[in-house]
């Protein structure tokens, strides 16, 4: 194959193939085999991330990938996870950790690794059909920020489409670029039509169309032309597979080369919110510890969050989209007391600034529908024996502070992500909704009986799927209209609200 050739049909085809690339070694090319994403979209602003890669293609699945053995401290042997879970019923052993590489394989030959390239990023955008582009200037990407950085894009026009061009290079010379576009949100007076998606949970061996680029709600969701995407966490999982910082970087690496992913996220704006297995490990908090995780750490596990995605200043955050909609984000990790703390004033998963920014942003809100999306439960119900958000008696104080607050607006909803299944229930005293969306596919579903159906349950499914959410106006009135899809994007369920 000549190199010209190759060059063009590396990256999915999106690369500008130019005479001067025939006379350049292949290896002088950054490329964009992570992707891009775009998000944190408002009416005059929106963020891009990108990240420069060594190679057009992801390492092959080969079955390279580390394998751990953790210490039994009583016959100081060393075993699997298997063993712990038969002996001691220890599905994550608070043990010292032992990592253990195929042999003469590095963190760069693992399955679906993809290792950065130093060089230079600059975005270039333009109002869909105008021919005027606007340019950054140059960020160094170096092995500091695994490869990637972000931009802060200001002074756009509301509810307008863009075409971007993120541009990456090593030199003059060694030059690469891959495209893609978004839209801006309506400004807040404005009542136009929103259609957005929430999805949860998505793990990458429980892919259920790995031969297909890795999960078919990604293709199934595109379909339906969403403005906007809000993944509401456990994006991937770090437990089982990251035991430092280099192997989580290697996670986020094969979950963001994944062909449905970097498809999907090229033109389809996304909010992005963690939750426990995309900061660390199940359940946790800051003042979490764990043998388990080895020597990475929970305030890696945010601060690398924040660099693998389009960040705001804060976790928190809320949106407006037109004069029908305002969605608040909120941070379920970041400012949380621990679980086993006894339940009162002093217990939070928000913390009192967060809970303060919501109350007086909600109280200022006029838009004729308010959602809060959750990484977690607030209304339920949930399994007893979790007892990590405010659905559940660990932490119903602050629960019942938030859901008394909500109550009295019939036009207020909740969503939340994290359940394995789902469902939508109605709260028993203040009537609150909420949607909880289900995982990224039928494999991952599951922690609920399905014909366990409680009075607060509208509708219970056990599958995987995606949450569309989509406001409109009919004959003046504002409508909203909430409906769950399964994987193949079949409608499942379906209610509205005016």
């Amino acid at each position: 194959m000549k190199r010209r050739k190759f060059i063009v049909n590396s990256s999915m085809g999106i690369i500008a193939a130019t005479p001067v690339f025939e006379h350049l070694s292949a290896l002088d090319l950054p490329f964009f085999t992570t992707g891009i994403k775009i998000g944190e979209i408002t009416p005059t602003s929106a963020v891009v991330w990108a990240r420069l890669t060594r190679d057009a293609i992801r390492v092959a699945d080969t079955g390279k990938q580390p394998n751990f053995l953790f210490l039994d401290e009583t016959k100081n042997e060393w075993h699997d996870i298997a063993y712990f879970k038969s002996t001691y019923k220890e599905d994550r052993p608070d043990r010292k950790v032992q990592v253990n590489m195929p042999a003469g394989t590095t963190v760069e030959q693992l399955d679906g690794a993809v290792p950065g390239k130093k060089g230079f990023i600059s975005i270039h955008y333009s109002i869909k059909g105008s021919g005027h582009w606007n340019k950054t200037s140059w960020k160094v990407v170096d092995q500091e920020t695994d490869y990637s950085c972000q931009f802060a894009i200001d002074g756009l026009m509301p509810f307008t489409a863009y075409d971007i061009r993120v541009m990456g290079k090593t030199n003059e010379k060694a030059t690469n670029q891959v495209e893609g576009s978004f839209s801006t949100a309506a400004e807040k007076n404005d009542a136009f039509p929103v259609n957005f998606m929430v999805t949860t949970c998505h793990e990458y061996n429980d892919q259920d169309a790995p031969g297909e680029g890795g999960f078919k709600i990604m293709k199934e969701m595109e379909k339906l032309k969403p403005q906007f995407l809000v993944h509401t966490g456990d994006v991937l999982y770090h437990d089982h597979k990251a035991k430092n910082l280099a192997l989580a970087r290697w996670n986020w690496q094969r979950m963001s080369s994944l062909p449905c992913y970097v498809q999907f996220y090229k033109n389809t704006p996304c909010y992005f919110m963690k939750d426990d297995h995309d900061t660390w490990m199940n359940d946790c908090h800051p003042a979490s510890t764990n043998k388990f995780m080895g020597d990475f750490t929970y305030q890696q596990g945010v601060q690398l969050f924040r660099q693998q995605v389009p960040s705001s200043d804060k976790p928190y955050r809320s949106f407006r989209w037109g004069k029908d909609l305002e969605i608040w984000l909120f941070d379920v990790r970041e400012f949380r007391k621990p679980n086993e703390m006894p339940d009162g004033p002093d217990k939070t998963i928000w913390g009192k600034e967060q809970l303060e920014w919501f109350k007086q942003g909600y109280a200022a809100s006029d838009a004729s529908f308010k959602i809060l999306i959750s990484p977690t439960p607030i209304i339920g119900p949930d399994r007893p024996q979790k007892k990590d958000n405010h659905s559940n008696a660990n932490f119903s104080f602050e629960g019942n502070i938030i859901r008394n607050l909500i109550g009295g607006n019939k036009n207020t909803f909740v969503i939340c992500g994290d359940r394995h299944w789902q469902y939508v229930s109605k709260h028993a005293k203040t009537g609150t909704h909420e949607f909880a969306c289900g995982p990224a596919s039928n494999e991952h579903a599951g922690g609920w009986k399905k014909d366990e159906k409680y009075p607060e349950h509208e509708y219970l499914n056990i599958v995987g799927g995606f949450l569309r959410v989509e406001t409109n106006r009919i004959d003046g009135k504002p409508t909203i209209v909430f409906s769950h899809h399964g994987v193949d994007g079949n409608l499942l369920f379906q209610k509205q609200f005016s």
